[in-house]
């Protein structure tokens, strides 16, 4: 595997909700991303979070290529202006540069409940534009619980089905609660797979491009 390296978030503390010890998830439509990679072909995959070494290790065994877009500290940068030009070259700005070889994954974390959606159809327009036809796009979105962690890109893969949420800080940002006709319409170009509820109180979605 080779890897390549291509932000403080919108909202304020409404409450809190003590946390000591992260917490592990288990991620069935993440494994089934992970069990897809061992199929016998190249994949190109954009991470949205940071290098972190778990993903690194997990991928490590696998024919692909790792784009690192590390939007945790840039994300508040991407705010809905109301102008789809300027949130266009904002997102833009954001991802790694377009490359021949199109993406077929993108871990796109927690990142997504902390646009706003002017600015979730801009992000996601521009990682359309670098994938192929029927790529497939990971996301966790709060969905029971009216808090969330301040700082997006806390999650990292343990193995192939479960994810460690490294953070220990409470839940101080009030969550949009995005629902599933939210997400299809601030992302038309991509089909919603599979959904499920996770154990945390998050929908893990599979979408397709």
């Amino acid at each position: 595997m080779r890897a390549y390296r291509s932000s403080d978030p919108l909202g304020a503390a409404t409450a809190q909700i003590k946390r000591e010890i992260p917490t592990t998830i288990n991620a069935p439509l993440f494994r089934s991303l992970i069990e897809r990679l061992a199929e016998d072909q190249r994949w190109v995959i954009l991470d949205l979070g940071v290098a972190r070494p778990q993903i690194l290790a997990l991928l490590n065994r696998c024919r692909c290529r790792l784009d690192i877009a590390d939007l945790a500290d840039a994300v508040h940068t991407l705010i809905d202006v109301g102008d789809s030009v300027c949130l266009a070259n904002l997102a833009e700005a954001l991802l790694p540069a377009q490359r021949p070889e199109p993406t077929d994954i993108v871990f796109c974390w927690d990142f997504l409940n902390y646009l706003e959606r002017g600015a979730l159809t801009a992000l996601m327009a521009s990682i359309a534009v670098r994938c192929r036809p029927g790529a497939y796009v990971h996301a966790l979105i709060v969905y029971s619980e009216r808090l969330m962690q301040q700082r997006p890109g806390q999650f990292a893969p343990i193995d192939e089905g479960h994810l460690l949420n490294l953070s220990t800080s409470e839940p101080v940002r009030t969550a949009p609660c995005y629902s599933p006709e939210d997400l299809r319409l601030c992302m038309p170009e991509y089909t919603i797979e599979r959904v499920r509820l996770l154990s945390n109180g998050m929908q893990e979605y599979l979408f397709r491009l």
